[in-house]
């Protein structure tokens, strides 16, 4: 496949919600039976966030990487554990049941600035009160 093509596909899927690019990935990880480590997502992520910022000359103190914390359900606690399992695919319901009941709650680690406000939204858009650390 050549570069163009790539490029394109690529392009497609910036276009995409959080939540379509979750499904598109657990999609691909049953269709290829691999699985998609969201530690090596985040290292990319820093590294470009990293050379963006060397790049400019901005300063070198600027925040790259945050902690979302989960500090209420709301009323749409439905919608809150549905979240949290997009985010998350791995949790199972009663955990992620578990996990809005244990609030204040840390539900994403190292996240970069653009992850973790998409992150915030989505939670957000479902009734829950999140903060960014």
């Amino acid at each position: 496949m050549d570069d163009k093509k790539l490029n394109s596909i690529v392009e497609e899927i910036e276009k995409m919600s959080i939540l379509d690019v979750s499904k598109l990935v657990k999609l691909l990880e049953d269709k290829f039976d691999v699985k998609a480590s969201s530690n090596q997502v985040q290292m990319v992520s820093s590294g470009v966030v990293q050379s963006q910022t060397e790049g400019t000359g901005t300063d070198a103190q600027e925040k790259t990487s945050f902690e979302v914390v989960l500090e209420s359900t709301g009323e749409k606690k439905i919608e809150v554990i549905k979240a949290l399992r997009v985010i998350n695919p791995e949790l199972g319901l009663k955990e992620a049941k578990d996990l809005t009941e244990a609030t204040p709650k840390t539900i994403k680690d190292s996240a970069d600035k653009e992850e973790a406000e998409k992150i915030k939204k989505m939670f957000e858009d479902a009734g829950a009160t999140i903060t960014l650390k």
